[in-house]
């Protein structure tokens, strides 16, 4: 604060008993933001003076409004560049700007349509081509003189007439906000500069003890500790993760994106000539472009059970061919990584196992709402004896139960690699639909059986986005605005932390 200042407010105070900060700024040619400052200023010495915050409204000239005080507004200029014999719209809009050089467009356009509903101008076809002409031989531009008496200080508009030049953008309302002060109990006309530190200088020669010290506030905010933000999909994975380990599942390994069509497709049951392994669908590698770290005895045994059957199947019927099989692609789905951990199991000795996993896939799908090709896919595999689809569905009620998601429905579907199965459905709030957030179901003997598995073991799975419980978590419409380029990163700063209800 600069003492001067503030020994001058005190003084106005001492001799007048009260002040306005608008009218001091005024009285003494000050920016009235620099009295405000001082006024706040004198307010942390204490109780020397009393001030109450007001807010007043003040009608004031856009640039444009301004404009129109020097050359008249928009339809008068329309009108005063017309010549007696009439012009074409274009000519007129060219003068117009040679007589102000601010003149646009779009102020031309309602320049005509003002000078038309006035009566001022008229169009006339006579000729052949329609030009304009003018209708009246004088005007008097009341939107000129209303501007004016504004800028002059006068506020004559009615509320109708501001609610129109505003609309215009002629007008504009601007919130004013000053200090009414008077003296405090401890009120005086010399300012002294209060300390705000305790040196060594002055313990060691004693002279704090006559200065004053700046009171502590102590419900000041530090100053912001520059870091970084868990996007919102990582804070609800977080919560999934906690989930799974509550529940008592073991994290599988989903470190590798690039997948063999062997263990992404040929091991889960999926015949060769499925719609979802064609290029519309997966993204396929060039380089390098296939795989060779498939086992070949549990290959030649899903090979089997591909073209003739077996474990009580039929089969597909087909010439299963190992070229395919072999082809690497961006994984689809982290049941491939499920299919291998199975795997690993029955090589083991079979024991009951729970696994989860929480990772990115990615399909070539169609972007929307809803849809991205990239996506995050939750799954969770139970392997035991003798489950049915009963504990299936308590699963899955539990699971989401602690999500805080309680609406649900399933729906029959078909899968290549559990029978039976299930969709699931969520209620979102926000799209006031029903959304597909899952699917599910019980692996198939011809996938299991194969892999060495106990006959009389039962493999329950289901798989979710991560995508759509965070969208239905965070309120979210549209996908693209939580993942992709159009997202806001300040959103990522500002959103709360993930707290389900469980």
């Amino acid at each position: 604060m600069a003492i001067a200042h503030g020994e001058k407010i005190l003084k106005y105070l001492e001799e007048n008993g009260k002040a306005n900060s608008l009218r001091l700024s005024e009285l003494w040619n000050e920016d009235h933001q620099k009295i405000v400052g001082t006024v706040k200023s004198l307010l942390c010495l204490g109780d020397v003076i009393e001030a109450e915050l007001h807010s007043t409204v003040k009608w004031d000239l856009t640039e444009e409004g301004k404009q129109v005080t020097t050359h008249g507004s928009h339809e008068a200029q329309v009108y005063n560049a017309i010549p007696p014999s009439g012009s074409t719209q274009t000519e007129i809009m060219t003068q117009a700007s040679i007589l102000n050089a601010g003149f646009t467009k779009d102020m031309a356009k309602v320049g005509f349509s003002k000078a038309m509903s006035l009566g001022w101008i008229a169009v006339d076809k006579s000729s052949g081509a329609p030009k304009f002409i003018q209708k009246v031989s004088s005007i008097q531009d009341v939107v000129q003189e209303h501007l004016k008496e504004l800028a002059s200080g006068k506020n004559m508009l009615t509320n109708e007439l501001r609610t129109e030049y505003k609309k215009r953008k002629l007008i504009q309302e601007i919130i004013v906000k000053s200090y009414e002060m008077k003296p405090g109990s401890s009120f005086s006309t010399s300012v002294t500069k209060q300390e705000t530190d305790l040196t060594p200088e002055m313990i060691t020669s004693g002279s704090w003890k006559t200065k004053e010290f700046k009171a502590y506030n102590l419900n000041a905010l530090g100053t912001p500790v520059p870091r970084g933000h868990l996007h919102p999909l990582m804070k609800v994975r977080a919560e999934f993760r906690q989930i799974f380990l509550e529940m008592g599942f073991t994290e599988m390994p989903t470190n590798n994106y690039v997948e063999s069509s062997f263990w992404n497709f040929d091991a889960l049951f999926q015949p060769q000539q499925h719609p979802a392994r064609d290029a519309h669908d997966t993204f396929f590698l060039a380089d390098p472009a296939t795989a060779s770290d498939i086992p070949t005895d549990y290959m030649e045994r899903v090979k089997n059970v591909h073209s003739h059957g077996g474990y009580g199947s039929q089969g597909y019927g087909y010439d299963w061919k190992v070229e395919e099989a072999k082809k690497n692609l961006l994984r689809t789905h982290t049941t491939a990584v499920s299919a291998r951990m199975l795997y690993a199991l029955a090589q083991g000795g079979f024991k009951p196992a729970k696994y989860f996993s929480i990772d990115r896939v990615f399909r070539n799908e169609t972007l929307d709402a809803t849809h991205l090709a990239e996506f995050h896919q939750i799954e969770g595999v139970i392997a035991d004896y003798g489950l049915t689809l009963g504990n299936l569905i308590g699963v899955l009620y539990e699971f989401f139960r602690k999500l805080g998601i309680e609406k649900l429905r399933f729906k029959p579907a078909y899968n290549p690699y559990t029978e039976p199965s299930m969709e699931i459905f969520s209620y979102h709030p926000g799209l006031k639909k029903w959304v597909e957030i899952g699917n599910s179901g019980i692996f198939r003997p011809e996938m299991l059986l194969p892999m060495g598995l106990p006959e009389d073991v039962s493999v329950l799975a289901w798989g979710l986005s991560l995508e759509r419980p965070t969208m239905i978590k965070y309120g979210y419409d549209n996908i693209r605005d939580l993942v992709g380029p159009k997202v806001n990163m300040q959103m990522v700063a500002d959103n709360p932390l993930c707290r389900l209800d469980k």
